[in-house]
């Protein structure tokens, strides 16, 4: 069994879930250069884990994460220009790049803080439950700047873009029952139940055939940005590809479930096609 030794996160596997968890509770989960290093290294080894098969996203202490440490992060590098050029590059490599295009199901669980920069990984997570008391809040207008990386990029993906100009125009917080309102997350659940339901959540996507769980999730994220000419052709080209090198050869197998369930005849008559023939 790999073993996953960090210092501020840590890696804990259960019943196939790995759960991800930035930990630096006394800072509220504020990203340092150390925590982006490490979770880019977590990520590329848990994708090839076959212990992993839904990866979790949480924070300990009770927050999800409060965004960049602005100590450690900028101004520790000041005046270091090639050390704030591959710090910043790690933490966006691994918040958007690697989630986003991530070959396993990945889910965001969300409870106290979610701040500025943590909405990158939210966003880039393929699902998000968050607890109904969870703070959200992209405050950076207030302090004089601007959301940071591509946080207002993947804000304005993926809510209405009056709700985006919103809460990056007033920087004011909002609960987990507004982020599940405006599409932010995918269902707000009391905090007693959160866990509990990510777990739901994890196991029923584990039931799918990785393959083509991983094909569909690409196909929904790949098509937003095509045209229906563009999306046609990249659908049916999807479709062939995802059936090379599937093991469990999903699509027949899935078929013949399908037909047996679905068209099964009743017992001592024949099977009748559509065109009159038998089976």
């Amino acid at each position: 069994m790999n073993t996953y030794d960090y210092e501020t996160i840590t890696v804990d596997m259960s019943d196939g879930i790995a759960w991800v968890t930035f930990n630096r509770p006394d800072q509220r989960n504020a990203m340092s250069p150390e925590l982006h290093a490490e979770m880019e290294d977590a990520l590329d080894r848990l994708e090839f884990d076959d212990a992993a098969k839904v990866v979790v996203f949480s924070g300990a202490g009770g927050n999800f994460s409060a965004g960049q440490d602005l100590k450690k992060f900028f101004r520790a590098n000041e005046g270091k220009p090639q050390e704030q050029r591959r710090a910043g590059r790690i933490a966006n490599r691994w918040r958007w790049e690697r989630i986003y295009s991530y070959d396993k199901p990945t889910i965001a669980m969300v409870e106290g803080y979610c701040v500025g920069g943590a909405f990158m990984q939210l966003l880039a997570a393929d699902f998000a439950i968050a607890a109904e008391d969870a703070t959200f809040s992209l405050a950076e207008v207030n302090w004089g700047i601007i959301p940071g990386a591509l946080v207002a990029k993947a804000v304005t993906d993926t809510v209405l873009f009056r709700h985006a100009l919103y809460y990056c125009c007033l920087g004011e917080p909002f609960d987990g029952k507004e982020a599940e309102k405006v599409g932010m997350v995918n269902f707000a659940v009391p905090q007693s139940e959160l866990r509990a339901k990510t777990i739901d959540l994890a196991q029923r996507l584990m039931k799918k055939s990785p393959a083509t769980l991983r094909a569909t999730k690409q196909c929904v994220r790949h098509v937003r940005t095509m045209d229906y000419v563009q999306a046609y052709e990249y659908l049916a080209a999807k479709g062939v590809s995802a059936r090379v090198g599937d093991k469990e050869d999903s699509y027949n197998s899935g078929l013949q479930q399908f037909l047996e369930k679905s068209y099964k005849p009743a017992e001592g008559e024949a099977f009748k096609l559509k065109d009159g023939a038998k089976g």
